[in-house]
């Protein structure tokens, strides 16, 4: 198959470990993190510009190197190829396998904060979406001066304190390690971020599962969603994540 990969570079690394693995041939654009700060429905939006330009003569799928991250995948449509989605949170259930690994560390460990190298790497100033809280990130990566340069000194500080309080909540950092980590510089500035923040450092290892399947071509529906043309993605409020819906005319 010929196949079309529409990316972020958060998982930049991972993804590219797994292209060149693949026995399909696949094509990969990567997407900066700051995609994510525009809000869902931005974000949505420039997806389905990628996605619209995306030649259907020349591929039979685009695979989607996201996860539902904050609904920005939501409503994304399939014009004349299928779009494939794994069924996934953020993009730490990505690195970590499955969306059920994630869950049940997340309920071990209440409170943690998750990196990876590529949080280190390119989406540092990035909030995560956890199982937590789902929020807009609209606005989460700004400093308090540009808040307040933009809103006004009173609301600007109101803002960043509502926009920061989430890590109040936070007791532990664990980093995911995947084997990829060109030596120790990425373990060692999350180890520096969990002192910093008087947090609980730890280490898992990664799992590249859901990253093999995607651009191998196994796309089963207990991991993937495969959206057929006129149809797009929805959010399944159960531990499907995402859903099949007819799109709208």
């Amino acid at each position: 198959m010929r196949l079309k990969l529409i990316g972020c570079e958060v998982i930049l690394r991972e993804l590219s470990f797994v292209l060149s693995r693949s026995p399909h041939t696949i094509d990969a654009e990567f997407l900066p993190k700051g995609l994510h700060d525009l809000g869902g429905s931005k974000m949505r939006d420039r997806l389905q510009e990628v996605v619209d330009a995306t030649d259907p003569q020349r591929y039979e799928a685009i695979l989607l190197g996201y996860a539902l991250c904050g609904n920005g995948a939501l409503g994304l449509r399939a014009r004349a190829i299928p779009l494939v989605i794994p069924r996934a949170h953020d993009c730490i259930a990505l690195l970590m396998g499955s969306r059920r690994r994630y869950q049940e560390y997340f309920d071990a460990n209440p409170g943690v904060y998750f990196r990876s190298t590529g949080w280190l790497e390119r989406g540092r100033d990035l909030d995560q979406t956890t199982m937590q809280q789902t929020r807009s990130l609209t606005g989460a990566g700004y400093a308090l001066q540009e808040l307040v340069d933009k809103y006004g000194e009173e609301n600007g500080r109101y803002l960043f304190e509502q926009l920061h309080t989430y890590r109040r909540h936070y007791q532990q950092l664990t980093y995911i390690e995947t084997g990829l980590e060109p030596d120790g510089r990425f373990e060692e500035d999350a180890r520096r971020e969990a002192q910093e923040h008087g947090w609980r450092f730890t280490k898992i290892l990664g799992d590249f599962q859901l990253f093999e399947r995607l651009v191998d071509g196994d796309w089963d529906p207990d991991h993937f969603l495969v959206v057929p043309p006129g149809y797009a993605i929805g959010v399944s409020y159960d531990e499907q994540i995402v859903r099949l819906e007819e799109a709208p005319e």
